[in-house]
């Protein structure tokens, strides 16, 4: 009789032990997908009852959309191969909201086939909740140290790495990719006449500009440095990428931006070199191909400035 008293009392200890812990204990019969044990924390945590919790079928359905066949197909995958594991996922609560879960999964296996899994529960919606914000947090900071400060469009560390993967990309399906130099002409006297603070205003409008006239998904606007910016356009032959340059040099000028002390013009105006990699012109590196526009936009400004320059094909 003191045996049985013992182990009815340990049987006791076990239950409280488990009934007490914040986590959510359970079983599974393997063989039957059935809930052997759930305890009673389920309905403290998630809403549900007990006696809700009947078969594997209602943790599936009540697991997030976008986490079910993933978890499910792992969770599966591992317990019959009788490796203990973890997961964590968002579970649906009694009232319809979603609380992120960590399942930590202890196998059991008789004659090497699983016979039940054990586990437990743990909110970790808090946690995850602070992963989430760190995650946002670092995506913004990685956000803002590729981005102009000032004119709000990409840096030129942005530049770097946009135009090497898109220069590869030409290359590699022999697609057109064309390239703008853009530079604002005669800035260094507007800023001395102007000011500082007008001369960002000046650098703002013109990246302001940009953003409207290259607007596609693929575009791609880049301060290259003090008022020189670089526009990339993916799958955009020569012809094209001229006309759109133009476009852009003709709408700076009707921006009517004051400037007396140009000596040709009474307004800011911008110079631009355009060159594509294409059939007719290829390059063998990012860094002919940029210094290709480069010199294509010192030669618009050698000739006067306010106009885009680029290679015909008789010059090819």
């Amino acid at each position: 009789m003191s045996e049985l008293n013992s182990a009815l009392k340990e049987d006791q200890f076990y239950k409280t032990l488990l009934e007490t812990t914040n986590a959510i204990p359970w079983q599974i019969n393997w063989k039957t997908k059935a809930f052997s044990y759930i305890g009673p924390q389920i309905e403290s945590l998630l809403g549900w009852t007990q006696d809700s919790w009947k078969t594997a079928q209602d943790w599936i359905d009540r697991m997030h959309p976008e986490d079910r066949d993933k978890t499910v197909n792992m969770c599966v995958s591992l317990s019959d191969q009788g490796t203990d594991h973890e997961a964590d996922y968002r579970a649906l609560t009694a009232t319809g909201d979603y609380v992120w879960i960590r399942d930590v999964v202890h196998v059991i296996r008789e004659n090497n086939e699983t016979v039940a899994i054990i586990g437990f529960m743990f909110d970790i919606s808090a946690r995850k909740q602070m992963e989430l914000e760190l995650d946002a947090l670092s995506r913004k900071n990685l956000a803002l140290s590729l981005q102009d400060p000032l004119t709000l469009v990409a840096n030129r560390k942005a530049l770097s790495e946009r135009i090497e993967n898109e220069f590869k990309r030409a290359v590699r399906h022999q697609h057109a990719l064309s390239l703008l130099f853009i530079d604002i002409d005669h800035f260094k006297p507007y800023n001395d006449n102007y000011g500082h603070l007008q001369g960002d205003h000046c650098l703002i409008s013109v990246a302001q500009l940009l953003k409207q006239h290259f607007a596609r998904a693929s575009d791609f606007v880049a301060r290259f440095g003090g008022e020189e910016f670089v526009v990339l356009l993916p799958e955009t032959p020569l012809a094209d990428a001229v006309q759109l340059a133009e476009n852009f040099r003709q709408a700076v000028y009707a921006l009517e931006i004051p400037h007396t002390k140009t000596g040709e013009t009474t307004q800011v105006t911008v110079s631009i070199g355009v060159n594509s990699y294409d059939q007719n012109q290829q390059y063998h590196n990012v860094v002919d191909f940029l210094h290709s526009a480069d010199e294509l936009l010192y030669l618009a400004k050698n000739k006067g400035r306010n106009q885009v320059q680029y290679l015909t094909q008789s010059c090819v």
